[in-house]
């Protein structure tokens, strides 16, 4: 039985390239939990992370919120601190899409429809950027992490987790083989899988992790250190100390 919501949008032949649009949000839930190794697991991670270096009161941030299931996952797991909780994303779709489900579970959440390379990003504690800078264009990644580096109070604390590439081309291949036999665990035939990845081409670019670090340490991360990895998939923490 199929389930509600399901993603399928490339089980036929594609004639665009991929966007956040209203055929994407509308099954976008069901499209990373299947596409995306250990997702839930990742995100209990990140909550276990936020919960030593958060107080009450203090302010998370996410940055390509998409449908605010991960700020939603924080309101619940740790709503005795009072967190001020920020959501910024630049599809409308996936906007109306976090609305509803914040209007369901009666949410203090708040969401802004904005572009993340422009918007005046509020004083945080924490900034989540999770499978979002892969999707911005290489030359605009360093400005966005200097003002997200800028926007963090002392000892605050940027959450990155993104797609990579290996360094050796061999090791790379092998690995995104790896990662469609995942997929096809889960459901996805070898046409969606192609035909996503036709999709994604120039739209989605990833970096290799050293040099999403040195990136990071560009900006005035010092201290960077990954915490989740799954074969071509990181996460990382930042410190700004």
């Amino acid at each position: 039985m199929e389930r509600e919501n399901s993603d399928q949008l490339f089980s036929q032949e594609i004639e665009k390239q991929f966007q956040f649009d209203e055929s994407v949000a509308s099954v976008f839930d069901d499209m990373i939990d299947r596409s995306v190794p250990f997702y839930r697991e990742n995100i209990e991670l990140i909550i276990k992370v936020l919960e030593k270096f958060v107080s009450s009161g203090d302010t998370i941030l996410d940055l390509g919120s998409s449908t605010a299931s991960l700020l939603l996952k924080i309101e619940s797991e740790l709503r005795e601190l009072n967190l001020q909780l920020i959501g910024i994303d630049n599809s409308k779709p996936m906007i109306e899409q976090a609305k509803k489900k914040l209007d369901a579970f009666g949410s203090k959440i708040s969401i802004y429809d904005g572009d993340i390379l422009t918007y005046q990003l509020p004083a945080s504690q924490v900034i989540i950027l999770n499978y979002t800078l892969q999707f911005i264009r290489p030359m605009d990644r360093e400005n966005l992490l200097k003002r997200i580096y800028n926007s963090l109070q002392d000892g605050g604390v940027l959450i990155l987790t993104e797609k990579t590439v290996s360094r050796n081309s061999k090791l790379n291949k092998k690995l995104i083989d790896i990662y469609y036999d995942y997929k096809r665990t889960k459901g996805y035939s070898d046409y969606e899988i192609s035909q996503k990845r036709e999709a994604l081409e120039n739209v989605l670019v990833p970096y290799r992790e050293d040099e999403n670090i040195r990136l990071l340490n560009s900006v005035g991360f010092h201290d960077v250190e990954s915490i989740f990895k799954w074969a071509n998939f990181v996460t990382l923490i930042a410190l700004k100390n």
